[in-house]
């Protein structure tokens, strides 16, 4: 019987990590890069583009061919196209040292400075939390403290010495607890991340409507680099929110939604 109910366990213990098998990029993918990767030493920009777009339209993405997109469209002066693959590259990678650094100084070669709205401290902490990780890394960071209670919890039957279980008892709550913590977050996060939508001005002027219509009234103008809120949809035409609270309507190919 005891024989019986270690193999569950070590079953039960074994099934995440074979389900953890990493994903193996595919040749067809590699040789695009590459391609990319070289119009781009040569300075053939326009080709590099048109070779890292073919990579996103397979399907595929990743914070490589974003960065490189990001750095082509720079080069090609098109700070707005930069800009956005940039933050496309950020949203995948929170914490990459060479995305913050091109994304800065991409964003200082735009004409508008829109100062934000101050936000209350404990709600500018909130964020920073939650954009430590993306989506895929608070799962990751969720999946790590599963597989860690699931040990604790085998070790705690395996053990037979009651001081050892104690320590293991007290081990296992701690992390089931920082694991209930981190799914918590990882649903906020997701929700946030699906609920909220951002978007970069790509053209290089861009008259702001004050209704989806081409014929309405501007209600102001703005350039490219600038980040907006997305907060409607209705038809080919994007309402829009500035950081200083202004909201008006542009045609969906003007803007990048990240």
């Amino acid at each position: 019987m005891k024989d019986h109910i270690k193999k569950i366990l070590l079953a039960v213990l074994i099934v995440p990590f074979a389900a953890a098998l990493s994903f193996a990029k595919p040749s067809s993918i590699e040789s695009m890069m590459n391609a990319g990767n070289n119009y781009y030493q040569q300075k053939q920009y326009d080709k590099a583009i048109s070779a890292y777009q073919n990579i996103i339209s397979q399907g595929y993405e990743g914070t490589s061919v974003y960065y490189n997109l990001g750095n082509s469209f720079y080069r090609e002066g098109k700070i707005g196209y930069a800009i956005f693959y940039y933050e496309k590259a950020l949203r995948l990678s929170p914490g990459d040292d060479d995305v913050i650094h091109n994304l800065a100084i991409a964003n200082s070669k735009t004409v508008d400075k829109i100062d934000s709205v101050p936000q209350f401290f404990l709600v500018q902490w909130w964020d920073e939390l939650l954009a430590a990780y993306t989506i895929s890394g608070w799962k990751n960071f969720a999946y790590i403290f599963y597989i860690l209670f699931l040990a604790a919890v085998g070790v705690f039957f395996f053990i037979k010495r009651a001081k050892f279980q104690k320590y293991i008892f007290y081990s296992a709550a701690v992390t089931l607890l920082v694991l209930i913590a981190s799914i918590v977050l990882l649903s906020i996060k997701y929700n946030k991340e699906y609920s909220t939508k951002s978007g970069i001005i790509v053209e290089p002027v861009v008259s702001v409507k004050l209704s989806p219509d081409p014929n309405a009234n501007d209600a102001f103008i703005i350039h490219e680099g600038l980040k907006v809120k997305v907060e409607d949809k209705v038809d080919n035409w994007y309402k829009i929110q500035l950081h200083d609270g202004k909201v008006g309507w542009l045609p969906e190919s003007e803007i990048g939604v990240i």
